[in-house]
């Protein structure tokens, strides 16, 4: 019990002093029309956009800021949005400025924008906006900020895997493998676009681009990571989905109604 309250207590510092980041700067290709003119992270679910159900999840953590970062093209929306929606945090938007695919920096560039130019000095919770699920974020913050971790679900099929980042870990929940997108994924757990990153690895972010390595899929950055430096899994329980179709956005309207 005493080791409980400690690991507890942790998380609450860390909860407290942390800045929480939603990645919302795609373009949703695959989801047009419904997203050819509106961010899929603002498409409604049971009466809100998805960015809401989010939000709500990180308020309850009580981090010092929540960024959301997008871009020029629905800049915009995003502010009606803010401008319409009471929440319990001040919400800062962070713009890139690309109005087009193929202008986009990618969710790493984005990223390193933003933690540059918002001088971000503290440990950071990033989820990709896309993302809804209805478990407890306060788990998942590591007892003491020394490693960083992502969050995992075990999509029970490893056909279905082959869609996402595909992980192994071994008993102490390190990361032994991680495959983006594998034709024939070797478990059904996955990355779910959630990741923990404490202040003094930030610094990896930028490593990584320097290399010339691919600035959109976060996956590619843990593929690289986990080969310099120990990362850790945590695996979720609950509902979760990735609304990356026009298909699993309908599904996720009628599971999280």
């Amino acid at each position: 019990m005493r080791a409980y309250r400690k690991a507890d207590k942790y998380r609450l510092i860390i909860s407290l002093i942390m800045r929480a980041v939603i990645l919302a700067g795609g373009f949703a290709k695959r989801m047009w029309p419904y997203t050819l003119n509106k961010s899929k992270v603002l498409l409604d679910i049971a009466g809100r956009p998805v960015i809401q159900h989010i939000i709500e999840k990180l308020e309850a953590l009580g981090p010092e800021r929540i960024y959301v970062s997008t871009n020029k093209r629905f800049e915009n929306d995003f502010r009606n949005w803010l401008e319409n929606t009471k929440n319990n945090h001040s919400i800062d938007l962070v713009v890139e400025n690309s109005l087009l695919e193929e202008q986009k920096l990618g969710s790493l560039g984005a990223l390193k924008m933003l933690i540059k130019s918002r001088k971000i000095k503290n440990d950071l919770l990033v989820i990709a906006g896309d993302n809804i699920f209805d478990f407890d974020l306060s788990a998942f913050l590591p007892p003491a900020s020394k490693n960083i971790q992502i969050g995992l679900y075990n999509i029970k099929q490893k056909e279905k895997a082959g869609r996402f980042g595909v992980v192994e870990i071994d008993k102490n929940r390190k990361i032994i493998s991680f495959e983006e997108k594998p034709k024939r994924p070797k478990t059904s757990l996955i990355s779910t676009g959630i990741y923990f990153f404490p202040k003094d690895h930030l610094n990896r972010i930028s490593e990584y681009l320097r290399e010339g390595n691919n600035p959109d899929a976060p996956g590619y950055f843990i593929s690289w990571l986990h080969k310099k430096q120990d990362v850790f899994g945590f695996v979720f329980r609950g509902k979760w989905l990735d609304i990356g179709s026009m298909e699993a956005y309908e599904r996720a309207k009628k599971e999280f109604s």
